[in-house]
């Protein structure tokens, strides 16, 4: 079955691009660009459910969402 997880991308003072997974505790990432970085915290989320899976933990369900505010 499929699971969508949320990522947050952040952009680094130093130009790069950091990502992390709030439903996968300590699963983050980072790339030079921002398509870099969602490639990438793509690559660690699988890494992190395979080792969940090896180790016959469980894998958390994603509760977080996304939410765009505009402030005028």
């Amino acid at each position: 079955m499929s699971k969508t997880y949320v990522a947050l991308l952040e952009q680094a003072s130093d130009g790069g691009w950091g990502a992390l997974v709030p439903d996968l505790p300590g699963c983050f990432s980072w790339g030079e660009s921002r398509a870099d970085a969602a490639r990438n915290v793509r690559d660690a989320i699988e890494t992190y459910i395979d080792a969940l899976r090896e180790l016959n933990e469980p894998i958390p369900e994603p509760h977080s969402f996304a939410e765009s505010i505009s402030i005028p």
